[in-house]
């Protein structure tokens, strides 16, 4: 009768023969650990310089809200007081939305800087772990036809 072929056995000599290079696993995971390390210390940049940002323009508009809530000798004096308020805001709030927008454009290009660096790291990553496999596997092949 004809014995079965022990596919595990097979399996495990066709794997032995082409080894695996766990080095570029390896470099790939500190290349990424290092982009999100690189992106995460951006974004946080940004949230510190948008909540400074922030936390300026609650403060101006509290001390302005004092200024015009503070007893006035004539009637027209509050109106007076709520338009400078208003015009003030107004001013105020462009300001802040221009250094918003700076800090928005700062991150884009720190992003855009820190992508085109990573994709060529991983280019070169790729290129030398196919030249390598490439190497490896025609060794092997030239093993296994001996």
């Amino acid at each position: 009768m004809a014995k079965t072929q022990d596919m595990t056995a097979m399996m495990k000599d066709m794997m032995g023969a082409f080894p695996v290079d766990t080095a570029a696993m390896e470099d790939a995971f500190k290349t990424t650990a290092s982009l999100n390390e690189k992106l995460t210390s951006v974004a946080l940049e940004a949230a510190g310089k948008s909540t400074e940002i922030s936390s300026k323009w609650t403060k101006d508009t509290l001390a302005k809200l004092a200024d015009m809530s503070k007893a006035k000798a004539e009637p027209a004096d509050y109106a007076k007081a709520m338009t400078d308020f208003a015009s003030a805001q107004a001013e105020v709030a462009a300001e802040n939305m221009a250094a918003f927008a700076e800090v928005a454009k700062k991150v884009q290009m720190d992003t855009v800087e820190l992508m085109m660096a990573a994709g060529k790291d991983f280019s070169e990553e790729a290129t030398a772990a196919v030249k390598k496999a490439t190497a490896d596997a025609t060794a092997a092949a030239k093993k296994a036809a001996k």
